[in-house]
């Protein structure tokens, strides 16, 4: 057995041939609130070192369901993965060593912000497990990140890379666009700054206002006024051809990498590879079922510190696993399969999608690559509203 970078724990070799996957983990803790984020946090940081414990014990009560799995990624998610201490995060980490079989090179991925990336915990981080960092740039433009809310300025967003390039060579960004009143100038700006670090990988979202969130009050109360489709249409569109020019293949619609650098944990959410979501509101997939868990930080602990797991689990129809496919599917360079349909979920589903598809493709927004049913660049943008329209809602 080896010893992992950082870590003491020795790690167990997995079973040959045995099926890869992987672990995510929620931090739950964030330093202010996005006006734009709808996902599970807190901005109380007072139960951060019992949240750390009640993690550590939802990775030892759940180790059964991976029993002779190999995890082949680790991805830190949030909330904001980065107000942890590399302490924690290694502690966290050294549990997964001890109760799961790991790959000879995980990738092991931490979310952080900007302003958590001071000269200090970078070289913390690099002496770390964490090989892979995903920084949420979000914009290089303060005004933009004003009215997001980020806990970061543009200067901020820039040291953060400009020092992290120097100790990572797996780094992500995020990017959002689509913002109101962002030009087309501003946002090929916004691309152009990330290419001057060549960072070898990119997320790139469109901004959506989500209920229960300030931006969707914002809005409601016109104060903000969204973007229109045509403009957030023609972002991506900048987006996807200057990236491809520069080497990037766009993996997955609000994915693009270099070679070499496709986000191992996001091909596996987007292939459908078994994971284990590990904290408040996380959510877990093994191929027949889905759970999530308990979206609530004092109940998660009282839980786990009770020996209980607060999930629900969900048992998944053959038409539930159909429309997962073809969401997830058509999102991505790997498409989906037509034969893999009929062989997986019937005849009458490969016959449905092929009828639903005819439209989309007579509008050149699908194609077929032999058995592949793939996203053109003009449909990428459209994809989950086109996925939506191929969903079956009861197989007669």
């Amino acid at each position: 057995m080896t010893e992992l970078k950082g870590l003491n724990t020795a790690v167990k070799v997995p079973p040959l041939g045995a099926e890869g996957a992987g672990i995510y983990i929620h931090i739950p803790f964030c330093k202010q609130a996005c006006h734009y984020c709808d996902f599970h946090f807190s901005t109380t940081m007072g139960k951060k070192e019992a949240m750390v414990l009640a993690l550590c014990k939802e990775l030892e009560l759940r180790k059964d369901e991976f029993a002779g799995i190999m995890v082949e990624t680790i991805y830190f998610g949030g909330g904001t993965p980065s107000v942890l201490d590399t302490e924690e995060i290694a502690q966290l980490i050294a549990t997964v060593y001890t109760n799961y079989y790991i790959a000879e090179h995980p990738e092991i991925t931490l979310e952080a912000n900007p302003d958590d990336l001071t000269p200090k915990k970078i070289l913390e981080l690099a002496k770390s497990p964490v090989n892979r960092l995903s920084i949420g740039i979000q914009s290089f433009f303060d005004e933009d990140l004003k009215l997001m809310n980020r806990a970061h300025s543009a200067n901020e967003a820039i040291a953060s890379l400009s020092l992290a390039t120097r100790h990572f060579d797996n780094i992500s960004i995020d990017l959002i666009y689509g913002m109101p009143n962002m030009s087309a100038e501003r946002w090929k700006a916004n691309i152009e700054k990330a290419l001057s670090f060549n960072i070898p990988h990119i997320s790139s979202y469109v901004l959506t206002v989500e209920p229960k969130t300030a931006l969707y009050d914002f809005v409601k109360k016109g104060l903000v006024k969204p973007a229109p489709d045509e403009v957030a249409q023609a972002h991506f569109d900048i987006l996807n051809e200057t990236l491809t020019r520069a080497g990037y293949a766009c993996y997955e619609i609000s994915s693009f990498g270099k070679p070499g650098y496709f986000s191992k944990n996001n091909s596996a959410y987007w292939q459908q590879k078994k994971y284990i979501g590990i904290g408040p509101s996380a959510h877990s997939f093994d191929g027949q079922r889905r759970g999530w868990n308990i979206n609530n930080n004092p109940k998660y602990i009282r839980a786990l510190n009770n020996g209980e797991l607060p999930m629900e689990v969900e048992v998944l129809s053959t038409t539930d696993k159909y429309n997962e496919y073809v969401m997830t599917g058509l999102r991505t360079v790997w498409g989906v399969s037509l034969d893999r349909v009929a062989r997986e979920f019937g005849i009458k589903y490969k016959e449905y999608l092929i009828l639903q598809a005819d439209k989309y493709i007579n509008e050149h927004l699908l194609f077929t690559d032999g058995d592949l049913l793939l996203a053109t660049n003009k449909g990428k943008f459209l994809a989950d509203g086109i996925a939506a329209d191929l969903f079956i809602v009861k197989m007669k």
